[in-house]
């Protein structure tokens, strides 16, 4: 009974206030999905795929997927990008479709960057799915089939070869999902702040940490921050802890596996709910590939972020 009625609060999501916007915990690898002004700061046309499964065993639990693709363009002062999502919550789908672009000056010893997402969400809920006591209980007699909705969002990002921190906000209105006029509900707007750095530990053997932070705030839920700190060996191998205030903890590893091509994986479970009793935690793997643009036969290599 208690695994049918959180289900069915799943299924209500879209219709209360709250975090709606996927969570990734690879978050310092995946900084357009939340950010446009990241579009192109990577010196490189880079692409990102990441693949999560929260609460994993557990019915109905959020499965999430996204895409982005981004390099600088026009001597990179402009930075160009694609990311697409889609997320799934019990009977709830969301699918995004986004351009992202940038503009990027010199400020001091590093880059200041401006930039806009603008694209469409398309949500449906197949509320069929869902099994009530009362067969006629009329908040459950349509399903939700949403058209394309447009959004759009801004952000502002600086960044130097070991530090980086911007706000955003990705998805400005907060559009409105109708069925029948009897479901209904919002998408909230959701605000960003994320800051990172790269510093030497034992710089004779090349190895750095690499904290980061990832801030959320929408209304109607708690400010939720997101603490990691990453060991890199080489700049080839990391591993390291992270920390989701009032959810959960866990740790990340990961590999170069080439000068161009990443892989890295997340496990976390969740402490502030009861949730851990029904299932086996949270995984997470992350794919990242760079193609190092040359400059007259000279490699240039990727950011650290």
């Amino acid at each position: 009974m208690k695994t049918k009625l959180l289900i069915l609060a799943l299924a209500l999501a879209p219709t209360l206030f709250g975090q709606q916007d996927e969570m990734f915990t690879h978050y310092s690898f995946n900084t357009m999905h939340v950010n446009p002004a990241y579009a192109g700061s990577r010196d490189a046309l880079t692409l990102v795929g990441l693949h999560r499964s929260q609460w994993v065993t557990f019915p109905g639990a959020p499965v999430s997927q996204t895409f982005s693709a981004h390099s600088p363009i026009f001597k990179d002062k402009i930075g160009l990008g694609v990311s697409l999502s889609n997320d799934k919550l019990g009977p709830n789908s969301n699918q995004g479709y986004f351009v992202d672009l940038s503009y990027r000056l010199k400020l001091g010893t590093g880059n200041l960057a401006f930039g806009l997402k603008g694209g469409v969400n398309s949500f449906s809920s197949n509320l069929d799915e869902l099994y009530t006591n009362d067969a006629g209980d009329q908040q459950f007699a349509g399903n939700i089939q949403s058209s394309l909705i447009p959004n759009f969002g801004f952000g502002v990002y600086y960044s130097t070869e070991r530090f980086y921190a911007g706000v955003s906000s990705p998805r400005l209105l907060e559009n409105q999902y109708l069925a029948d006029n009897i479901n209904s509900g919002s998408q909230e707007r959701h605000y960003y702040f994320i800051a990172g750095g790269m510093l030497d530990i034992a710089k004779s053997k090349n190895i750095q940490l690499k904290p980061t932070t990832f801030v959320k705030y929408v209304e109607g839920a708690p400010i939720q921050f997101d603490l990691t700190a990453l060991v890199y060996f080489n700049n080839r191998a990391w591993v390291g802890p992270m920390f989701r205030s009032g959810d959960s903890f866990g740790g990340l590893a990961g590999l170069n596996i080439t000068d161009q091509l990443g892989l890295g994986y997340v496990f976390d479970w969740s402490f502030a709910n009861r949730t851990g009793t029904y299932n086996s935690g949270s995984h997470e793997v992350m794919l990242r590939h760079d193609f190092i643009f040359k400059d007259k036969g000279v490699k240039v290599s990727p950011r650290y972020f």
